[in-house]
């Protein structure tokens, strides 16, 4: 069984730039030296390949792909930048079909991922075909996502921000983590992150370090969480 500490997963509702976001990070890290593999969705490769979104009956095998792939894609790189999980499969098979039986196996294999980045809902809202159902499917997915980890005791952390500044956000949670800290290249993904940051103070005004802390908005989703339970 291959170690999936290595794993770093981006989840979030449609429209929040998982894919840019991964796409740009995976840059970032290569370019500071680092052997770094995008796996991306299975769902937007089975819906270009079929012309349509899947039944109630194809979510699992949807969820397992993704997994699968994850899992072979850790056995072969020493860093892995997951565009959605199967936990992204298990709340939009919950969402769209009440159907929850896919909670229990995805939890598990998020579990043994490094990180879980959590892509915030400030950016606008955009077409893409069969992929997105509209913007009022982001909230209630969004809200699901975090019970989801939050039920499994699973860390995240939440990114926010505008175009770099959404890339850096995400680096920053990436470099504290203790076994990235441990590799060759973490001085140089340090001083890439310290002269982003430079950078954004000149533009623009301090915000709290911790404003993409999962840790820190927990409380304010209590309302919307109590009244759904995941198993």
């Amino acid at each position: 069984m291959p170690d999936l500490q290595h794993v770093i997963c981006l989840l979030g509702a449609e429209s929040t730039g998982k894919t840019a976001l991964t796409l740009s990070l995976a840059q970032a890290l290569r370019d500071c030296g680092l052997d770094c593999a995008v796996v991306p969705e299975t769902l937007r490769q089975w819906c270009d390949e079929q012309g349509r979104t899947p039944r109630p009956d194809e979510q699992a095998d949807i969820a397992h792909t993704q997994a699968q792939r994850i899992a072979e894609a850790a056995q072969r790189h020493p860093l892995v930048l997951a565009d959605t999980s199967a936990l992204m499969t298990a709340v939009y098979s919950d969402f769209l079909f009440a159907d929850r039986s896919l909670y229990a196996h995805a939890a598990q294999a998020q579990a043994r991922y490094g990180l879980s980045l959590l892509t915030g809902l400030d950016l606008p809202w955009v077409a893409d075909g069969l992929q997105r159902d509209g913007p009022q499917v982001r909230e209630p997915v969004d809200a699901l996502l975090r019970q989801a980890l939050q039920a499994q005791r699973l860390p995240y952390k939440v990114v926010y921000g505008q175009g770099a500044e959404r890339g850096h956000n995400a680096l920053s949670a990436l470099v504290g983590l203790p076994w990235l800290q441990a590799l060759p290249q973490a001085e140089a993904l340090g001083e890439r992150l310290r002269q982003q940051r430079d950078e954004a103070r000149l533009n623009k005004p301090w915000q709290c370090e911790h404003c993409s802390d999962g840790g820190c908005e927990h409380k304010l989703f209590t309302g919307l969480l109590a009244a759904r339970s995941v198993p």
